[in-house]
Formats: structure tokens, C-alpha cells, sequence
């Protein structure tokens, strides 16, 4: 038996989750009562999205993610369902256009106005009409715009593209008929160009999703896996199940070979199901359970023991269902890595909890923000059935910070070289920044060319100067603690915007320097 030391070096050894205050909560929500097992919440910088209960259909709320505290009883709904909601999900592309999957055999897409909701929003944007029996899933493509997957009870994936003038959509692009029981879960890997089911026969499936082909299948007796998920780019996939003897377990399995899991590891007799959350970034696996008040999170490494348990955030309330915050949403100045939306039903409360790194200084944490996905798809929808594939577009976390990688190019466009480097120094720094990614550096004469509409250069800096919370559409503090928190906020957006100046000045000497030394270098020729 191999032994490894008790103790292990990492930077997010000591990470804890931190409640938010009561003021800070989501107050008087009510929450659904489906015994489906999904998250029935979805989160993004402006706004929280819950499934909730309605009569005569299926309906959820869509509340900015400002607006804390009690919510209104005569709160405006989003309806239009003829059957309960199941599953809903955010474009990750679109801040104000989401998905949601119905008892009603139908996915009907919403675009959300910018503005307050008055009245019940009842004015779907496309309706997907394509399965037989009750939509349970939904899920879109990681990286190309207007994708869009769904599960239903008809034991079918349907992939529909969302590219069309058409409001009604009868038939989907492809049909991936597989399966031989209710599909439980759906994940992508980190380009799109794989898909990890579950299924109710409790077998792994890792499917081609253009194809509609099944690449690998899991047939391990001692593991019936209901949720699946990928872990980024280490090739590996985590499934959440149970034991032979109804032991709630999570198994780390290799992406090529699904015949016998990496490891497994029991966690408790529970009989909630446990769904698992993967930060690519920090490598960090957060399991939750489903009636439990505990998170888990361990750090997921390539090497033996691949999973390292460090520790749990607990609670005496249990979560009916859970959000998450994209990347791009989380506060980088308290050392924000994770933030969970936490539904509590018994008291009809939306917790936020967030997940620190413990950190002395109050500057931007480089190596605990690498660069991440953003809003901004790296492929068409035309592409991505054409066969390309493509990794997501980065995007640095740090206040006032520009695409990492340029707006991709198509696939039939050779790159153009026209723009020179201005210095070696230069090119590998930038050269540094992409590596990873794999796309053409730029340099910094190219920084400055336009590369987004004036449209999407207002939504990125909407999204920067506050981080996720837009000032601007807030509305007027009518208590003194409300005033407090818009002073503190005014007072954390004047520092950013420090930064930004100091960031902008020493770019400006930075491009001084190179224009004297091409100045000198055209002298000396």
C-alpha cells in the first residue's frame, strides 16, 4: 500500500466559505417544490434566475442581482409553460437571453429586458418543439454561439441551433437516440467537441455530439453514476452515485478509457444526490449534497491521489437546489474564487455563499485568477456543425484588463502578419499570455485597433467597472444601511478606477520607450 504524507503544499489548503449577511440575501422567495433533481436556479453577473411555483403552468423569477432583501409577493413572473419548469439555464454568451425545459415537452428561449419587469413576461424569443415526452435538461454549448443541447423523457439529446429568423423551431439538427433510459445529467469538455451522459441505466456515456456516436461506455458494476462532469483539460471525467451498498460515492474515471474508474470514494449514507461543480481555474472540485447543508471541496491533480480532500463548508440548512457565479461575476478584491447560490425552501431564502482564499493584501491575486472564460463565443454555430472546434476565448479577471486572446478568426481566413512585432521583449510576454490558449498573439499596436462593436465594448465595460453589479440601474437607497453599502461601493469602484489610471500610465511609457527605440534603430540604419 503506497502512503503519501499527511501534509500538502497548497495555496488553497485553508480556502472557507463565507455566508452572506441576512440584508445580502434573497428573502421570501418561493421556491419550487419539484422533487426533480436539478439546480432550479441559474446566476450570471446581472441576474438570478429560480424556478418557482405557479398555477395553471410553470414559471420562474428573474431578479437582478442587486435587488437583495425581501422580494415583492406580487413579484412579476416569467410564463409561459403549459407544464412545470425543470431545468432553466443562462446563455453564457448573452447576459439577457436564457433557456428553459418544460413538463411540457417543449424549450422555449426568453430574452429578458434590460429594464424592470412590471408585469408577468409571458413573450418568448423561440420555441423548441422536437421531443415527445417532458424535457428534463438543457444545457449550451461551451464555446459556440447559438447551440443549444436538450434531454428529454423521451431517452433523446436533441441539438438545436438557434441561428434561424424562425420563432417556432419543429425540428432540431441532430438527434443522438442512444440511450435506453432517462438521460440524468449532460457535460461538455472544455471545447465543445465531447459530451459525458448519464443515464438512468446508471452507465457513463462519452458521445461525439455531431456525430451522435458513443465513444466510450461505462459497464463498471460497482458505481451507478447519476451525475457526470469533465474536468476541464485533464482528460478525466467525475461521476457522483452510489455504492453496491447505497453508499453516496464520487469515482474520478479516465476520458479514454472508462472500464474501471482512476479512484472512488465513499462519502456518507445519504440518499440526496450530490452534484458536482468543477473550477478549471483553481483545478477545485465542490461537491453538494441535495437535502444536505454541506459543501465538500477537494483539489483535483493529474497524479496519484487525484482527488485531495481539504475540507467542508457546513450548514444547518439544507439546499433544495444551487446556482453558481460564472467567473467573470465573482468580487477579485476580497479573493472571491467560488460563490454558490444556496436554495434553502424552509425558510424560502436564497443564501449566497462565497468561497475565499484567505489573503493578507488587497491587490489583484494573479495566481489565484488565471486567465478565464468570458462572454464571448470563439465559434459560429455554422462552424461548429461544419466540424471546427475551438477553446473558449480568455479573458483576465484583473479590474480594466482586455481580451487575453483576439476575437478568433474564421477557420478559411489565414492569419495576417502586416503588423510587426515592435520588440522580442514584447512578443514573449505576449507570446506568455496566449500559450495556453493557442491563438495569435497581438501586440500592443494591435491592442489599440478596434476589435468589438460599439455594443460589445459597452457591455465589457459595464462589466468591468463594477465587476458584475451595475450602478447605474440600481435603485435609490431608501434605508441608511442601503446608503452605507452605495457609499462603500462608490468608494471600491474609485479605487478600481485608480488602478485602471496607473495601468493606463505605464502602458503610455511603455509605448513611449518603443517609439524612441525604433526612432533609434531607424537612425542607426
Amino acid at each position: 500500500m503506497s502512503w503519501h504524507p499527511q501534509y500538502r503544499s497548497s495555496k488553497f489548503r485553508h480556502v472557507f466559505g463565507k455566508p452572506a449577511s441576512k440584508e445580502n440575501c434573497y428573502d421570501s422567495v418561493p421556491i419550487t417544490h419539484s422533487v426533480h433533481d436539478n439546480h432550479f436556479c441559474a446566476v450570471n453577473p446581472h441576474f438570478i434566475a429560480v424556478v418557482t411555483e405557479c398555477a395553471g403552468g410553470g414559471a420562474f423569477l428573474v431578479i437582478p442581482l442587486h435587488q437583495t432583501g425581501k422580494l415583492d409577493p406580487h413579484y412579476p413572473k416569467v410564463c409561459g409553460h403549459r407544464g412545470n419548469v425543470l431545468d432553466i439555464k443562462w446563455n453564457p454568451f448573452d447576459d439577457f437571453e436564457i433557456a428553459s425545459a418544460s413538463e411540457d415537452a417543449t424549450i422555449k428561449i426568453w430574452a429578458i429586458p434590460k429594464q424592470l419587469l412590471s408585469r408577468n413576461f409571458t413573450a418568448y424569443r423561440k420555441e423548441l418543439v422536437g421531443h415527445a415526452r417532458r424535457v428534463g435538461l438543457v444545457e449550451w454549448h461551451p464555446t459556440a454561439a447559438n447551440i443549444l443541447f436538450s434531454a428529454g423523457y423521451d431517452y433523446k439529446v436533441m441539438v438545436w441551433n438557434l441561428d434561424t429568423k424562425e420563432s417556432v423551431i419543429m425540428s432540431p439538427v441532430k438527434t443522438i437516440d442512444c440511450h435506453q433510459d432517462v438521460i440524468l445529467s449532460m457535460s461538455f469538455n472544455t471545447n465543445g467537441s465531447l459530451l459525458a451522459t448519464t443515464c438512468k441505466d446508471r452507465k457513463i456515456r462519452v458521445l461525439d455530439p455531431r456525430a451522435g456516436t458513443v465513444l466510450q461506455e461505462a459497464s463498471y458494476k460497482g458505481h451507478r453514476a447519476n451525475k457526470v462532469l469533465f474536468l476541464g483539460n485533464l482528460k478525466k471525467l467525475l461521476s457522483t452515485g452510489t455504492s453496491r451498498w447505497n453508499n453516496r460515492q464520487i469515482a474520478l474515471w479516465d476520458q479514454d478509457d472508462l472500464s474501471v474508474p482512476l479512484t472512488e470514494e465513499d462519502l456518507d449514507g445519504s440518499s440526496g444526490v450530490l452534484f458536482p461543480f468543477y473550477d478549471s481555474d483553481t483545478n477545485m472540485l465542490y461537491v453538494v449534497g441535495k437535502g444536505d447543508g454541506n459543501i465538500r471541496y477537494y483539489e483535483v491533480s493529474a497524479d496519484k491521489p487525484h482527488l485531495n480532500y481539504l475540507t467542508e463548508y457546513r450548514s444547518y440548512h439544507p439546499q433544495k437546489g444551487i446556482g453558481f457565479m460564472p467567473k467573470r461575476g465573482l468580487d477579485v478584491s476580497t479573493c472571491e474564487i467560488f460563490r454558490f447560490y444556496k436554495l434553502i425552501t424552509t425558510k424560502s431564502l436564497i443564501e449566497p455563499i462565497s468561497m475565499i482564499v484567505p489573503r493578507r493584501s488587497e491587490s489583484y491575486q494573479e495566481d489565484i485568477y488565471p486567465p478565464t472564460a468570458g462572454a464571448q463565443p470563439s465559434l459560429t454555430a455554422r462552424e461548429w456543425l461544419s466540424g471546427v472546434n475551438k477553446g473558449p476565448v480568455l479573458v483576465s479577471l484583473r479590474p480594466g484588463s482586455e481580451l487575453l486572446s483576439p476575437r478568433p478568426l474564421p477557420p478559411e481566413r489565414p492569419p495576417s502578419n502586416s503588423l510587426a512585432p515592435a520588440s522580442p521583449h514584447l512578443v514573449d510576454q505576449t507570446e506568455a499570455l496566449v500559450a495556453d490558449d493557442g491563438r495569435r498573439p497581438f501586440s500592443l499596436l494591435e491592442e489599440k485597433a478596434p476589435r468589438w462593436t460599439a455594443e460589445h465594448r459597452l457591455e465589457e465595460k459595464k462589466a468591468w467597472l463594477t465587476n458584475g453589479f451595475d450602478i447605474f440601474e440600481c435603485p435609490p437607497p431608501k434605508t441608511e444601511n442601503e446608503l452605507l453599502q452605495m457609499f462603500y461601493r462608490q468608494q471600491e469602484e474609485i479605487r478600481r478606477l485608480r488602478e485602471l489610471v496607473t495601468q493606463r500610465e505605464v502602458q503610455a511609457k511603455q509605448l513611449e520607450l518603443e517609439i524612441k527605440n525604433l526612432r533609434m534603430s531607424s537612425e542607426w540604419s
